[in-house]
Order: structure tokens, then C-alpha cells, then sequence
């Protein structure tokens, strides 16, 4: 697949999606550009802002199944990845799949469930598997996991580790949309809710396929050592203390390339780096105690350091 199908298909999927969703064009091309990377997400945003609305129309307009768990104190590892049940016709065990088995998954407020259930929710996003009862099943591609979390209710909540929120490719808000966004979308669900009428306008094969060619966006050296100078920066500023790990390194290269590919391009631009930053890094860098008494905040810190780099400049060759 050429990377003006990539670009094709991701126009076609932003377009039917906004016959549901107004207003969220730029958290829309982030959730595209994670699932072209094989990664996950995670939206930290207030109650009714869409984030449900848009993984089921990024379902639906892919033609994926769709799953939806709502994460409470009492649910189990087996209650999300399945179980083996005991049949007496049989009398043998047979596994019953979980909602962990389809191919977008919505993890509801996530933060409300126990960290053992986290884990087991985590394990599959990292290894695309799941292991029960020592049979280990596989999840079918194109796998993506939403999860998402409450950031001004935390009464009974067990907040993700920093580890296992490096799990996640990308975190952003969609935060509330503009008067006039929401007139608008009064007046689309004034009769019916526009996403049941959502037609599939990609298949998931052919996602998958979009998937392997961002893996062949060509990026230059130049902007390898950018993207390396970003996140070696990270660890080394004054206000943070903990910066981000090789892994940081490799979804930023993978979201550039990403980035790229719905941009219509073959070749990443630090521009595509300079974009992406701010969703991938955010969420992996941790300030230091006495800076966040400062209210100097993680966003800002990556937002500082970009800005301080010098760019690349590419010679015309370099970008063929």
C-alpha cells in the first residue's frame, strides 16, 4: 500500500466520523495516528465530552467490533479477558472470550477499577495476547484500546502508575466544544443519534495494510537525532524527574511516521515531531515535587523544551 491510500483512507474515516462527532477534528487525527502506530489511548477529560462517541464511530467507520467495559471497584481479570467455563454436555471447559476479545475496546474511567484488572488490561495492549488458565489467545489486529479516566472525580478511584501509564502511545482531552459546535450538535440529535446510521468507509484489512506502510515512512537521520534530542532532554531538565524511557523514543518515532502518512507524505518533517510531542511525552515525564508547587506542569516543561531545540533543516534529496 502506497502512502496516498494511508492518506485516502484516513480522510475517509475523519469525514464519517464527523457526521457524529463536531467539533474534534485535532483529538481525531491523534486517535488515527495511534491506531496507524499500533498503540493505545488514553483521554483524560471530563464527563459527556464524546470520548465514548469516538471509539464507537472509529468502529464503526473501520467496520471493527466494538466492546465496551465499565470499570467498577468489583471487576474481575476474568470479567474483561474471559474464562473457562464448565460445560456438563461435554464435561470438559470451554473458554468463553471476554470484551478484551474485539477489536476496539472502550476501558471506561479505568481508573475506578482495581489495579489488578488494570494489569490485566495492560498486558494486552503491550503483548496483543491474552493468557488464561496457561492457554494463551491471541487478539485479532487491528487491535485499539480507549481508555479513558475522570480527571476531577478521584473518591474511589486507584490512579495508574507511571509505568503503566507509559503504556499508552498518547494521552489527551477532548475538552468542550465552542457554542457554536454545540448548536450544531443539538440540531444533528434532535430526532436520532447520527452515529447509528455510521457505514463502514475502510475495511479492517485494509487498516491493517495502513498500518504496515507507516512502519516504511522514510525519516531522516537529521530527524531521528531531533526526535532523540527531545526526549534525551527530558532527562536531563532541572524541574523533571523522571523523563522518558526508550520506549518514549519509539513511540515518538512511530507517531512521526504516522503523522506523516495522514499528511500524505512518505518522509517525516520535524514539523510531524514537533505536533505529536506534546500527546506521547506528556504523560511520561514526571515533575519533580517542588517544581509542581511551582504549578509548573508536564505539558508545559515538553512544550519548553521543543521550543528550545534548533530544527533540522532538510536538504530536498534527504526528503525523496
Amino acid at each position: 500500500m502506497h502512502v496516498t491510500d494511508v492518506n485516502g483512507a484516513a480522510k475517509r474515516i475523519i469525514a464519517n466520523v464527523e457526521k457524529a462527532i463536531v467539533g474534534k477534528r485535532q483529538s481525531l487525527v491523534l486517535a488515527l495516528c495511534a491506531w496507524l502506530c499500533e498503540g493505545h489511548l488514553l483521554l483524560e477529560d471530563v464527563p459527556g465530552v464524546a470520548k465514548t462517541m469516538l471509539a464507537r464511530a472509529l468502529a464503526r467507520s473501520v467496520g471493527c467490533s466494538f466492546k465496551r467495559i465499565q470499570c467498577t471497584p468489583d471487576l474481575l481479570p476474568g470479567d474483561v479477558t474471559g474464562a473457562s467455563i464448565f460445560n456438563p454436555k461435554t464435561t470438559d471447559f470451554e473458554f468463553r472470550p471476554g470484551p478484551l476479545f474485539a477489536q476496539v475496546v472502550l476501558a471506561d474511567e479505568i481508573n475506578r477499577t482495581t489495579p489488578r484488572t488494570q494489569a490485566a488490561l495492560l498486558e494486552a495492549m503491550a503483548e496483543s495476547r491474552v493468557t488464561v488458565d496457561g492457554t494463551t489467545h491471541r487478539l485479532g489486529p487491528p487491535f485499539l484500546v480507549i481508555a479513558t479516566q475522570n480527571p476531577v472525580d478521584h473518591e474511589g478511584t486507584f490512579s495508574l502508575p507511571e509505568a503503566q501509564l507509559d503504556r499508552f502511545l498518547m494521552r489527551f482531552s477532548l475538552g468542550y466544544p465552542t457554542m457554536e459546535e454545540e448548536l450544531k450538535m443539538l440540531e444533528m440529535l434532535q430526532h436520532t443519534h447520527p452515529i447509528d446510521s455510521l457505514e463502514p468507509v475502510v475495511s479492517a484489512e485494509e487498516l491493517v495494510a495502513c498500518q504496515k506502510a507507516v512502519r516504511n515512512i522514510y525519516v531522516d537521520d537529521k530527524v531521528r537525532r531531533y526526535l532523540m534530542q527531545i526526549v534525551h532532554d527530558t532527562r536531563s531538565h532541572e524541574d523533571i524527574a523522571l523523563g522518558g524511557s526508550p520506549r518514549a523514543s519509539i513511540a515518538l518515532f512511530r507517531s512521526s511516521q504516522a503523522m506523516a502518512a495522514l499528511r500524505g507524505r512518505a518522509y517525516v518533517l520535524p514539523d510531524d515531531v514537533k505536533r505529536i510531542a506534546g500527546p506521547v511525552l506528556t504523560h511520561r515525564v514526571i515533575v519533580k515535587p517542588e517544581s509542581r508547587l511551582r504549578k509548573i506542569t508536564a505539558a508545559a516543561l515538553v512544550e519548553e523544551i521543543v521550543a528550545e531545540i534548533a530544527v533540522p533543516i532538510l536538504a530536498e534529496s534527504n526528503t525523496a
